[in-house]
C-alpha cells in the first residue's frame, strides 16, 4: 500500500488509518461531525496528496484536451481551471478531473486517485499529437484548505492576495517559504479555501506552517470521512459511487459540461443520448422517514419495484437527517416524486429534492 509524505504526521497525530485508492489514508480526527462543521463554519485542512498529476506539454496540447475531455478548453484562460470528465469509447465516464491551464503549451491534470493509471493510459491511448505527457503523482503532494476562514487564516503564509485568486482560478508563487507553490482557489466542500501542490519533500514544513498560521482560527486536520460527507451536501459526485465507466455525463447531470459543440470521444453517442432521452438520471433524495441511505442500498416504489440503487448515502451534519444520490429511471427523476429506500427489511419514504442540499 502507498503513502502520502505525510503519513507519519497522521499517526502521531492519532488519526484513524483506512485503506482508500491503494494509499493508506486517514478517514477521521477528532470525528466526522465535528470536523465537517470546522470546515463550514471555520477551516481545516485535508491532506489529498493521493490525487493524481499529469502534466502535458506541447503546443498541440489544446487538440488533444479538447479530444478526450467533455468540456470546452477553448474558454479557459493562462492561470485558470476547469472541472470536466473524460468519456470512454461508449458515452461512459474515464474519469472526472480538474484542469489547469498553466500556459499556452503547459496544463496540469488532477485526478482521482483510483484512476491515475487507467487515465494515464486512456490519455496516452488518444495522443494523436505531438503532446508530451509527465505523470508526477508520485513526486506531488496537495493539501485542501477549506472553510470561510481559509484567506484570513493562510494569507500570512504568502504574498500572493488571496483575496484576489477567483474561484476556479490560481496563482503559482511563494507559500509558507516554498517557491513554485500552486495556490489554486478550488476544492471538493463547498465552503471556500484552496487546493495547494507542492512537491513531497517540502510536505512536512509547509503542514506545520499552516496549522500554526491557522492556530487562531481553530484550524484542524480533518479526513476523508468528512470530505464526503461535505461534497454530498453540495450534491458532488463521486467517481466510482455516482459516476463510472457505465454512466454518461447525461445521466450523471453533468450537461454542464458536457459541450456538444466541441468534438470529443463518442460525442455522436452523446448527441444520440440526449436527442432521444436518457432512460434513467442521478438523482438527489432526502429521507422523509427516519433512516439512513447508504451506498448499494435499493430504490424502489412503493410496490417494491426496484427503480435504482443509492449511490451515495449519509447523516447530513448540518440538516439532522438522511440525504443521498441515487439513479433512478426517468419516471420517476422530478423533483417532488416519492420514493422508497430499503434499508435492511424497511421501505422507508424519501422525496427527489433539488441540489444542493445544504
Amino acid at each position: 500500500m502507498k503513502t502520502t509524505a505525510l503519513n507519519q504526521v497522521h499517526k502521531n497525530l492519532g488519526a484513524k488509518m483506512v485503506p482508500f485508492a491503494g494509499y493508506e489514508m486517514p478517514v477521521q480526527y477528532s470525528g466526522v461531525n465535528q470536523e465537517h462543521m470546522v470546515v463550514r463554519e471555520g477551516v481545516g485542512v485535508f491532506d489529498v496528496s493521493h490525487m493524481g498529476q499529469f502534466f502535458v506539454r506541447g503546443a498541440e496540447v489544446e487538440q488533444l484536451l479538447q479530444y478526450v475531455t467533455t468540456n470546452d478548453v477553448t474558454k479557459v484562460a493562462i492561470g485558470q481551471a476547469q472541472y470536466t470528465c473524460m468519456p470512454n469509447a461508449n458515452g461512459g465516464i474515464v474519469d472526472d478531473l480538474i484542469i489547469y491551464k498553466i500556459s499556452e503549451e503547459e496544463w496540469m491534470l488532477v485526478v482521482n486517485a483510483s484512476n491515475i493509471e487507467k487515465d494515464w493510459n486512456w490519455i496516452n491511448q488518444n495522443n494523436k499529437w505531438n503532446v508530451s505527457l509527465e505523470n508526477k503523482s508520485d513526486e506531488m503532494s496537495l493539501l485542501a484548505i477549506q472553510g470561510p476562514k481559509s484567506i484570513e487564516a493562510m494569507q500570512s503564509l504568502t504574498d500572493v492576495n488571496l483575496n484576489e485568486i477567483p474561484f476556479y482560478h490560481f496563482e503559482i508563487g511563494t507559500f509558507a517559504g516554498i517557491e513554485n507553490v500552486i495556490i489554486s482557489a478550488t476544492g471538493y466542500t463547498g465552503s471556500g479555501g484552496f487546493e495547494i501542490y507542492f512537491a513531497n519533500e517540502n510536505a512536512e514544513e509547509i503542514w506545520n506552517k499552516v496549522f500554526e498560521a491557522g492556530k487562531s482560527f481553530g484550524i484542524e486536520p480533518c479526513g476523508l470521512a468528512a470530505r464526503d460527507t461535505l461534497r454530498l451536501e453540495k450534491g458532488y459526485c463521486l467517481y466510482g459511487n455516482d459516476i463510472n465507466d457505465e454512466t454518461t455525463p447525461l445521466e450523471a447531470g453533468l450537461a454542464w459540461i458536457t459541450k456538444l459543440d466541441t468534438d470529443f470521444v463518442a460525442k455522436d453517442i452523446i448527441v444520440k443520448q440526449k436527442e432521444e432521452g436518457v432512460q434513467k438520471k442521478l438523482v438527489a433524495f432526502k429521507m422523509v422517514e427516519k433512516g439512513i441511505p447508504r451506498h448499494d442500498y435499493k430504490i424502489v416504489d412503493d410496490y417494491e419495484n426496484t427503480l435504482g440503487i443509492v449511490t451515495s448515502g449519509t447523516q447530513s451534519p448540518i440538516l439532522k437527517e438522511g440525504i443521498g444520490l441515487g439513479y433512478v429511471a426517468i419516471d420517476f427523476a422530478k423533483v417532488g416524486t416519492s420514493i422508497r429506500i430499503q434499508i435492511r427489511d424497511k421501505n422507508v419514504l424519501a422525496e427527489v429534492v433539488k441540489l444542493p442540499f445544504v
